[in-house]
Formats: structure tokens, sequence, C-alpha cells
């Protein structure tokens, strides 16, 4: 064999490279047959520092139109500047419009002046269809059980991250929660789900509820209305809240 033959022979194998590769393109359909143009995305607009036009507003600072107390001859909750804040003692607050799979935003801070520990400290919740809990509570050099401090799913899931800033900073939330469904049998079809980010900081990523929160024992799903009320939680520490917005969401695949 010459000197030449090898280049040759890589030559020709590169030819045929091309010519397979030529013959595989042709074998694939138009680019036209994996587009489509429906149905077409409704325009949301989004101002620079502002609420989605889509957004269902549940607080804007000026008042609790959106909202209820859920205890009796309760007095609810202080107004104070543009947050709203925990009387203590004076029970729970949910809206009164029920929601089913939304896309939600709040601000929240802790007191400055709570010496608590634990969950003594900044201690309030998020409650979706009044069922399913992401805690809200002082966890800046604060330790307590993982899947109890801010940020978590609680008695579920512990946060990604801890991402708390210093009591009396302005904190945010952004949750995304996707409601369970149930057979008409009643039995559970689909469970919960929930995406949360907090300060911008992913800490939880599609995470599946085993059940509605409970306190002691363990999670247990039971059939329930389609649509519930966000609930704010009283545990007796001065939490603050501001900014709260939603907006609902209807995925391609359900029912």
């Amino acid at each position: 064999m010459n000197r030449f033959t090898p280049t040759l022979l890589t030559t020709a194998a590169a030819f045929a490279l091309i010519a397979c590769a030529a013959d595989q393109k042709d074998d694939l359909p138009p680019p036209e047959a994996t587009e489509y143009y429906e149905p077409v995305p409704p325009v949301v607009a989004v101002p620079a520092s502002g609420v989605p036009s889509d957004a269902i507003v549940l607080f804007d600072g000026t008042s609790f139109d959106a909202w209820e107390t859920t205890k009796a001859d309760s007095t609810g909750w202080a107004i104070e500047g543009d947050a709203m804040t925990v009387v203590p003692k004076q029970g729970n607050i949910r809206t009164k419009q029920g929601f089913r799979d939304v896309q939600l935003h709040l601000e929240w801070r802790s007191p400055t002046d709570d010496d608590g520990k634990g969950q003594g400290r900044g201690n309030s919740g998020v409650f979706f269809m009044t069922r399913y809990e992401v805690q809200v509570l002082d966890s800046y050099q604060n330790p307590t059980y993982v899947n109890g401090q801010a940020g978590s799913i609680y008695k579920q899931h512990p946060p990604l991250a801890n991402a708390t800033r210093a009591p009396g900073e302005w904190q945010t939330y952004d949750i995304v929660f996707i409601a369970p469904r149930f057979n008409s049998d009643g039995s559970l079809k689909s469970p919960a789900r929930m995406t949360v980010f907090h300060n911008g900081v992913l800490v939880q990523h599609d995470a599946v509820l085993a059940g509605p929160t409970v306190w002691r024992g363990e999670p247990k799903y039971s059939a329930h209305p389609d649509r519930l009320p966000i609930e704010l939680q009283d545990h007796s520490d001065k939490v603050s809240f501001r900014n709260i917005w939603l907006r609902e969401i209807t995925l391609p695949d359900s029912d």
C-alpha cells in the first residue's frame, strides 16, 4: 500500500458519511409537520413593578374585602401601613373566594421584638384549600425541625435551602399549588403538588404531598370540594403580610 492510501480511504469514508446523512435527512418529515398554531396562549401584561393583568388581587394594603375571619366574634387582623398583621388570638383569616390550581405571590415579615425560639418565633402559615400548608417562620439563625422551618411544606418536605432574611425584613413567597384530584368514589386520583420560591430561591420543586397538613400523626387524603379558600394562620405571633395576589392556572390536562 502506498503512502497516499490512508488519505484516500479517509476521504472516501467522509463522502460516504455525508451521503448517509443526506439520505437520513431526506427521510425526515418537513419542519411544518411538528408545528402548530392553536390554541394561542393568552396575553398577560406584566408591568416592570406590578401585578400581572390576569391576577386576582387579594390584598393591596387598603382593605380586607377579599377576606373573612374563621373565629366567631373575632375582631380580625390589623392593617398597618400597607400591610396586614396578625392580631394574636383573633384566629385565622381566609379568602371569601375558593380556588383550585394557582400561582400565589405574597410578601411576609416576621416581627423584630419576638424573643421566642424554634416554632415560637415569627410563626404563621399559608394554607391552600385550608388544608395544605407552606410554613411561615422566622428561620434566621433559629434552629428547629427542618420540615417545620420557613419554606417547608409543613411536616412533609423540608426546604431545599434556608433563604430566610433577618426579622423585620420583607420576604417573598411565590408558590405554584396544584390541587389533588379525586375519583367519583372519593378515592385519590392524583395528589397535590407544590413548587415554592422563597426570596427568589427554589426551595420546593414539584413536591408531592402525602395529604393535608397535620401536626401529629401521618397525613391522609379524604375527598373535598374542588375549590376552597386560601387561609393565613394566627399562631399568636405578629407576622405581617402584604402584596398578595394570585393567578388561577388551567393546565392542559386538568379535569
